[in-house]
């Protein structure tokens, strides 16, 4: 069976997310959608939270697993037995970043190959970032997060005052 880690933060997760998932599970006999916990990351969700969000996004698509990642994720790979690792690249600023841990993954676990996928167009804006900034000012969030999780990240980032006093 080949199995494939899609890992990311997902915090939370954008239709840009869904769309490599998505993609994935073409590709291989099962993808693990895999949270991980970044030191270097202040997250607006609990990783529990953001397990659950994924769940509800991904329940269309019967080979897609969601876990969470605590150790290196070369080691996790190794672990679960998984042949990839699939991240998704929306620009070349992504793609610097990703190299230098895909060279980092395979010394550490030469049996995984990382493979990347390009996003669409429509897609090559979106970020987690952008969401929650969006619903942080109260803003229409539907085009970037499935209808399953809206309500939950508008919630999450509601402010009792906007900036400047204005309601």
């Amino acid at each position: 069976m080949r199995l494939a880690v899609c890992p990311g933060s997902f915090d939370p997760i954008t239709k840009g997310h869904i769309d490599i998932i998505k993609r994935a599970s073409k590709l291989f006999d099962k993808v693990i959608v895999a949270v991980s916990v970044n030191a270097n990351k202040v997250s607006s969700f609990s990783v529990e939270e953001r397990v659950e969000m994924i769940k509800l996004c991904t329940v269309d698509i019967e080979n897609v697993e969601v876990d969470f990642v605590t150790e290196l994720l070369a080691t996790y790979v190794k672990h679960v037995n998984a042949c990839a690792i699939v991240k998704g690249l929306r620009a070349l600023s992504d793609f610097e970043y990703e190299f230098q841990m895909a060279l980092a993954n395979k010394k550490l676990n030469p049996e995984a190959e990382t493979l990347f996928l390009t996003t669409t167009a429509e897609n090559m804006y979106l970020s987690s970032s952008i969401v929650k900034q969006i619903a942080g000012f109260g803003g229409d969030i539907s085009d970037f997060v499935l209808p399953q999780i809206n309500e939950i990240v508008l919630k999450r980032f509601q402010k009792a005052d906007n900036i400047g006093g204005n309601k």
